[in-house]
């Protein structure tokens, strides 16, 4: 087993290229704070990230350059996500980046702020901004906000903010800091789904059509398209989800039960994948030379996995727990992966250009090309008017059915009942002489070589004082000899008995020959044969 398992890893290894690993590179970011991108024009590309750093207060927009860190800036709250995107049409096209910080996205360009972009706050409660505001000329207690605000949330069809949500989370001790801190400053609210939004992926364009998937807090994930006011899709999940990639038209959802699924774009799900260890974080994989788009799964067994739909594509094993992941073109190389890891290192790996991705089915069920969909024709009026007069007559179509079957089983039934009394089946119904008999027939005529293949099918019983008789019709064949002892047949052997049958007409027909086993003494068969004979090539000579 260790060493299937050692050559596995090496030839997961042989397809990635180890370019640089620093473990204490101080870079503590996730998946949506990592972006690729060329600054300045010049084809190399550089990495952006959104490092939140170690303590509450040492957030900061870092940007490497090869292995090297080659810029930074302050950010005033935790970053979010980054994104570089193209503003305008100047040349040298040189992308803008956005990082979303608290509740403003910061855009610089030339790794400079250029533009602070507020949310706009939604329609605020009005019972809840009367509650806030007594809690600030000190009307109530903490305690009698709480309770005012909870009945609030349970009937009110705005929902609460985000403050009254934090608030409501809190401990007693913990009430009072917080209602002294944020009572003067103006109430907002900024979510405008039925939970907390957690994960956010947008496909399309805003000026044609566009889809955006939101994971909630709540364990469902939202589609929402152009012009819709509410979301068009749910997708209902019994559990978080801790990530999430889009795929083409598929999304690819990551829980905390170790669970990896696929869903379409409508939310019906495709399949199920069950993982070794917890979900940290995931990303997409998309290699343009070659057409394959994948999802990257980092795990917290110090493992990245690669899946291509449900199958696992490879496996990389890494010296810390990886908590982002980001693949793209980066320098110079076109298919690089970029990894953090939980201790603030990081690696970097190449995909060797020779490398070939296989598919490894690991989930029970059926074989990966069942999932393949099948090029059915469409529908003709044909069946379509079958379909209608089926669903009319339903009822009586599915009682004659019944009853033809009914007949069926009877007659198979009595047909097998008559051939066990008549010993017709070659094949001994009586288990005092279990015997199984075959025929064959050699030649072309007009002799023929009839070769009967005896067997004994008991355990340790022999048979003995056996005879063997042919019924044929003597005006066409002619038998020598026609009846004959069968020696004692041993347990388990098969005895092969030779005799010859001659043609006697030139008619051109044939016939049916009958073989039958019998007991010395007794007139009913122990079993029969029924030997159809060829048509003779020519008369024997008289």
């Amino acid at each position: 087993m260790s060493s299937s398992a050692d050559c596995s890893r090496e030839g997961e290894s042989s397809k990635w290229l180890d370019a640089h690993y620093d473990p204490v590179a101080g870079l503590n970011t996730f998946s949506s704070c990592i972006a690729l991108a060329d600054l300045h024009g010049d084809g190399d590309f550089k990495m952006v990230a959104g490092d939140i750093g170690s303590g509450p207060f040492n957030m900061k927009l870092k940007v490497y350059k090869g292995t090297s860190l080659m810029s930074e800036n302050a950010l005033l709250d935790m970053p979010t996500g980054v994104a570089a995107f193209l503003m305008d049409q100047n040349e040298p096209r040189t992308p803008a980046v956005a990082v979303a910080s608290g509740p403003f996205i910061y855009v610089y360009k030339n790794l400079r702020p250029y533009f602070k972009f507020t949310l706009p706050a939604l329609e605020i409660n009005p019972l809840e901004k009367e509650v806030w505001d007594q809690a600030k000329e000190d009307k109530i207690d903490p305690l009698t906000l709480k309770e005012m605000l909870d009945g609030i949330r349970d009937k009110a069809e705005i929902p609460l903010s985000v403050r009254s949500l934090r608030f409501l989370m809190l401990e007693q001790q913990e009430m009072e800091a917080f209602v002294n801190t944020y009572k003067q400053l103006p109430l907002k609210r900024q979510v405008g789904l039925p939970s907390v939004p957690a994960l956010l992926d947008v496909n399309g364009q805003y000026d044609i059509e566009y889809r955006i998937t939101v994971a909630c807090r709540n364990g469902n994930i939202y589609i929402l398209r152009r012009d819709s006011k509410r979301p068009k899709y749910c997708i209902e999940l019994s559990t978080q989800v801790v990530g999430m990639v889009r795929v083409q038209k598929n999304i690819i959802i990551g829980t905390s039960q170790e669970i990896l699924l696929g869903y379409s774009q409508k939310g019906k799900r495709l399949w199920t994948v069950t993982l070794p260890a917890p979900i940290m974080t995931m990303a997409l994989l998309e290699q343009k030379s070659r057409s394959i788009q994948a999802v990257l799964v980092g795990l917290k067994n110090l493992e990245v996995h690669l899946y291509r739909d449900k199958n696992l594509l490879s496996v990389i094993s890494t010296p810390d727990i990886v908590t982002s992941l980001c693949f793209g073109r980066y320098g110079r190389e076109d298919d690089t992966l970029i990894m953090t890891t939980q201790g603030g290192g990081l690696i970097i790996k190449i995909l060797k250009r020779t490398a070939h991705f296989e598919d490894k089915d690991t989930a029970p069920g059926p074989p990966t090309g069942q999932s393949i969909k099948l090029n059915v024709p469409k529908k003709t009026k044909l069946y379509v008017d079958q379909t209608l007069r089926e669903r009319e007559n339903a009822v009586a179509m599915h009682r004659v059915f019944q009853m033809d079957l009914y007949r069926l089983r009877l007659s198979a039934a009595r047909a097998y009942v008559k051939a066990l009394d008549a010993s017709l089946a070659p094949v001994s119904s009586t288990m005092q002489e279990p015997l199984t008999l075959n025929a064959a027939v050699q030649g072309i005529g007009p002799r023929f070589k009839l070769i009967l293949n005896l067997q004994n099918t008991s355990v340790n019983r022999p048979s003995m004082q056996l005879l063997i008789s042919f019924l044929y019709d003597e005006q066409l064949y002619r038998l020598r000899p026609a009846f004959f002892k069968v020696p004692l047949l041993v347990p388990g052997l098969n005895y092969p008995i030779e005799t010859f049958v001659d043609c006697c007409t030139d008619k051109g027909i044939s016939d049916i020959i009958k073989v039958f086993v019998l007991r010395e003494g007794k007139s009913t068969p122990l079993l029969t044969a029924h030997i159809n004979m060829p048509v003779s090539e020519g008369l024997v000579a008289g």
